[in-house]
């Protein structure tokens, strides 16, 4: 899936939850995080903090991968390959 901001990421997150079956409790308990922490970031959060960010996608068994966009590397002054 393509994310491009934190609502595409929090509905990501979202929908394997729902896969799974797991109710918001569940998954903060699994994370180490509030149940309203999980609520908030849901809903699309702004500002959420990257590692409980990523201590969630660990209890839903999920994968960041970063790439670059073949456009940047030549967009960007200064870069080769």
């Amino acid at each position: 899936m393509r994310v491009q901001s934190i609502r595409d990421f929090a509905a990501a997150v979202r929908g394997r939850r729902k896969d799974l079956r797991m109710s918001q409790a569940e998954l903060a308990a699994r994370a180490g995080v509030s149940r309203k922490w999980v609520y908030e970031f849901e809903a699309g959060k702004p500002n959420a903090e990257l590692g409980l960010i990523l201590r969630v996608m660990d209890a839903l068994d999920l994968q960041l991968e970063l790439n670059l966009d073949e456009h940047a590397r030549t967009a960007v002054p200064g870069h080769t390959m």
